[in-house]
């Protein structure tokens, strides 16, 4: 059981002692558990924790369970019985080992007479806190008291007695006299206290006398503030707003339209109804940091460690941060190009935004741009309107009180327009580095120099983001993380945050390298770790569960538990198939959660040459199905004149799920061609690329994503355009090892390398 030492409270039998859960943890050493039995023990002096020994306690404690846990850092002991302290051990650590006996109570209190006089004090209490404004506060605790020991300790830290005086009490055996005692010290307390409040009286009216005579001078500054009117450079609180203005260092226009306004308050009064929006506006634009930050000598080195520190991995995106840092550094600029981190969800593009600016070391400010449609929301509101605020990006200034922040531009893709404007078009400002440094809010209406704010931008695509500001922007795109990535980042990032936040001491859970891999292997499919980090945190709650019930630490999870702790079923993930057929190929995909493997299939019946093509196919996919049949027809002529006398029919399988774009040329090609040819093509083998008319393929976007799907399918061969040969340098190296990536410039080449009859 938990071994407990306090100091100066009244601890006896039949009561509760409330204590702080943090004081809990620095005496015990451990976190509080609701129903776990305590032993607590009265100290002879005070002291901490490191400071006690085996004598520095009274012979005597009390035992008791803890019944309530409180999340707002307080715990219920239930104290029950007395015991005998007849060992006291003190471990080097500190550690308390107890050996007790029991200390049974001389029962000669007649339980009537008690609860008699009980209520006899809490009436007195009662009647005492009705004098105070927090008397209803204090009723409700008198009422929950249903002992006197628990008015004694409910009491106990407003009482004047000394510690020894309060052990006193659970040394004595008979309950007669100690019920005795405590109620003669309840009383004695009441009465000081009654004391004290007759001397607070007495201090009140000394107060009021001082509150009428601020009264009094209140009077003398209205009158003085009609003097004010003939000399208004004495005036009190439009003075210091005047001060405010001269001394925070705004630009001249600023200055202009701040003093225009500042002579309307002066004409108008500060009783007029419009005082309060005009001193209000002075006040948010005489807040802002006006003056330029001087700018910072930044340790590459340092900057670095505390990239890689944060974030595992990306390191195409590190480099060139480091060198945007670097420019910054030979320029002496405080900020540089615009940065657009595009990826997939999960990837660590908001985070990474916290890590910049700790290695600048600036403030960091996140504006959250998804579903915003009102082009106020960027420019603020003028204020003519009731109501009126700045914008989101002056507003983010404001409150982290300097001119140069870092600021992340969260989720610019999921901007919208509607009848309100078009917020895209308002961010063209505030990212041109031409325009920003006399940026201009609607509702500030002065310029605003925002050039030294490094702003940072976050997308899922650049599919939704208008031209003109995407051209504003240097687009970084983040892959997605390798397995291997994702198991280093569970197990160095995920799962000690996961711990944390799950109340779990270092070690409690225990997850292997296997275990982790399996997780991300079969309860996964994401480009980023946003769903690995949701599986660890079940983990870290289910190994919560176990610990509350008893469970012996390290809790180790196999990967055979794995589905019991997850609660799920593992994800189906598409692999390659066992047996070939003709007219069906692998392909390979882009989608905003990373890569993906999708089939062809193609098969002919009979019928009049009718060209059919399913799976929510967009219109650009349906176009290169059409371009398919056309090359297939013109590479296998013999074939051309049956198919005029069939029905070919074109399906890629997921019906559901809408699918577009020109990279799955070369695969319905390839399909047709397998089709017509009656040859299958092996399920390992994938491709992509857009193919012309002419029968070249072009190049297509998302390759890493692409062969990063392909290797986890299965697949074991890639032909991949010619032209995107470059993008093999974002693919991770484990990713590219692991298969055959051959580069075609024309579907020749790969009916040739498939031995597909007729394409030579």
């Amino acid at each position: 059981m938990a071994v407990v030492p306090v100091y100066n409270m009244v601890t006896l039998p039949d009561s509760s002692l409330y204590l702080q859960t943090d004081v809990y943890k620095a005496m015990t050493g451990r976190a509080p558990v609701e129903n776990e039995k305590v032993t607590v023990i009265v100290a002879r002096k005070e002291a901490n924790r490191r400071e006690l020994d085996s004598d520095s306690f009274f012979p005597i404690g009390v035992s008791g369970l803890i019944r309530e846990v409180n999340p707002q850092g307080y715990l219920l002991i239930r104290l029950t019985q007395r015991v005998n302290l007849d060992e006291v051990y003190v471990y080097p650590d500190k550690t308390i080992e107890l050996t007790v006996s029991r200390r049974p109570d001389r029962e000669d209190m007649d339980p009537g007479e008690a609860a008699q006089r009980v209520t006899a004090v809490k009436e007195a209490l009662l009647s005492f806190s009705r004098d105070f404004e927090w008397g209803e506060m204090l009723r409700g605790f008198i009422a929950a008291w249903e002992t006197l020991g628990d008015v004694g300790a409910g009491m106990s830290p407003w009482m004047t007695d000394s510690n020894d005086e309060r052990y006193a009490l659970l040394a004595e055996d008979s309950q007669r006299a100690r019920f005795d005692a405590l109620e003669a010290m309840i009383y004695q307390n009441l009465e000081l206290a009654r004391v004290r409040v007759k001397a607070q009286s007495a201090q009140q009216q000394d107060h009021q006398k001082l509150y009428k005579e601020q009264a009094l001078r209140k009077q003398i500054a209205y009158l003085q503030q009609e003097l004010d009117e003939m000399h208004p450079e004495e005036l009190t609180d439009l003075r210091k707003l005047e001060l405010k203005i001269e001394s925070c260092g705004m630009n001249e226009t600023a200055r202009k339209e701040a003093g225009k306004l500042m002579n309307r308050l002066k004409a108008e009064g500060e009783n007029s109804h419009e005082s309060g929006m005009l001193t209000d506006y002075l006040e948010f634009l005489t807040s802002l940091p006006w003056e330029r930050e001087p700018a910072k000598t930044i340790a590459l080195d340092e900057a670095e460690r505390i990239l890689d520190e944060d974030h595992f991995g990306l390191e195409k995106v590190k480099k060139r941060i480091l060198e945007q840092i670097a420019v910054m550094q030979l320029r002496g600029r405080q900020s540089g190009s615009i940065l657009l981190f595009v990826g997939a969800p999960g990837t660590g593009k908001t985070s990474i935004g916290q890590s910049i600016a700790r290695a600048l070391g600036r403030e960091y400010v996140r504006v959250s741009l998804g579903g915003v449609r009102d082009e106020a929301d960027i420019r603020g509101h003028r204020r003519t309107y009731i109501g009126a605020m700045p914008g989101r990006i002056l507003d983010g200034i404001h409150k982290c009180g300097v001119s140069n922040p870092v600021m992340v531009l969260d989720e610019v893709d999921k901007l919208s327009a509607s009848y309100n404007g078009d917020p895209a078009s308002a961010l063209l400002e505030v990212l041109d580095p031409e325009q920003n440094s006399s940026f201009t809010d609607h509702y500030l209406n002065v310029p605003y120099d925002l050039s030294d704010v490094l702003f940072i931008c976050t997308a899922n695509t650049t599919d939704t983001i208008p031209e003109p500001l995407l051209n504003r922007m240097e687009t970084i795109r983040f892959q997605g993380y390798t397995p291997i990535e994702k198991q280093e980042i569970a197990l160095r990032h995920l799962l000690p945050k996961a711990m944390e936040a799950a109340g779990l001491g270092e070690g409690a859970l225990q997850l292997s390298g296997e275990t982790v891999a399996h997780v991300i292997d079969e309860y996964t499919r994401e480009a980023g770790v946003r769903g690995l980090k949701k599986r660890i945190d079940t983990l870290c709650r289910s190994a919560a569960v176990a610990l509350v019930r008893g469970a012996e630490t390290p809790i180790t999870v196999t990967p055979a538990q794995l589905r019991e702790y997850l609660d799920m079923s593992p994800i189906h993930q598409k692999s390659v198939r066992d047996s070939a057929e003709p007219g069906v190929v692998t392909g390979l995909a882009w989608t905003q959660v990373g890569g993906d493997v999708l089939y062809i299939e193609t098969k002919a019946t009979r019928g009049s040459g009718k060209l059919t093509i399913t799976g929510q196919l967009g219109d650009v996919m349906k176009e290169s199905a059409q371009i398919a049949v056309s090359l297939v027809k013109s590479m296998y002529p013999e074939q051309a004149e049956a198919l005029e006398k069939e029905d070919l029919h074109i399906h890629v399988p997921d019906g559901a799920t809408p699918k577009d774009g020109p990279s799955a040329g070369i695969t319905l090609t390839t399909a047709l061609a397998s089709l017509v040819s009656g040859i299958p093509v092996p399920p390992a083998v994938a491709m992509t690329g857009e193919v012309s008319l002419q029968g070249s393929i072009n190049p297509i976007g998302g390759l890493p994503e692409k062969l990063m799907a392909a290797q986890r399918s299965g697949v074991k061969k890639v032909f991949i355009p010619a032209d995107n040969v470059d993008d093999l340098r974002d693919v991770a190296k484990e990713v590219r090892d692991k298969l055959t990536i051959v580069p075609v410039q024309t579907v020749g080449e790969v009916l040739s390398d498939l031995s597909l009859r007729g394409g030579a």
